[in-house]
């Protein structure tokens, strides 16, 4: 069957990670790198560039990001990220998509974290990325389409 392979399905436009320009990826890089900088000199208009920063790309993040991002991952990896969708909600996504966007998910690399997001924004498991990378004994083995039946089961415990 055209599209399927291994279980693989071939993913709609929209569940896949939307293509960045370079031209605004260097942009970014420059203004996160700025911002870091601003953040280490404890210039006081690093909060503002934050918060212009943010308004550009609606994320929400912190100074925390700025400072940290080095520790696990590129300027340009951080760049990315912030050019793409802050919560990727598609409303008709089926589970067999789901099962795929987690395969991408466990697969290194340059777009896992985005299929990570793209899952946490589809499903209703606060914290789907420890379901995957560090399941509960019961799923250690379980396949994506499993991983996912567990993610979309999830219930919030009423207080």
């Amino acid at each position: 069957m055209p599209g399927l392979q291994n279980g693989a399905v071939d993913l709609r436009p929209e569940l896949l990670p939307p293509p960045v320009d370079a031209r605004r990826l260097a942009r970014l890089v420059r203004e996160i790198e700025r911002i870091e900088d601003l953040l280490l000199t404890g210039d006081g208009a690093a909060h503002a560039a934050i918060d212009a920063f943010n308004a550009g790309t609606e994320h929400t993040y912190g100074a925390s990001a700025f400072l940290t991002y080095a520790g696990s991952r590129t300027a340009e990896e951080f760049a990315r990220e912030a050019a793409r969708p802050a919560w990727p909600r598609v409303v008709d996504v089926t589970r067999a998509e789901l099962a795929e966007v987690v395969r991408r998910a466990l697969e290194p690399g340059p777009d896992s974290d985005y299929h990570l997001l793209l899952l946490a924004a589809n499903v209703p498991h606060p914290r789907v990325g420890d379901l995957l990378f560090h399941p509960p004994e019961e799923l250690a083995d379980a396949s994506p389409e499993e991983l996912v039946e567990a993610a979309l089961a999830y219930r919030p415990i009423a207080l």
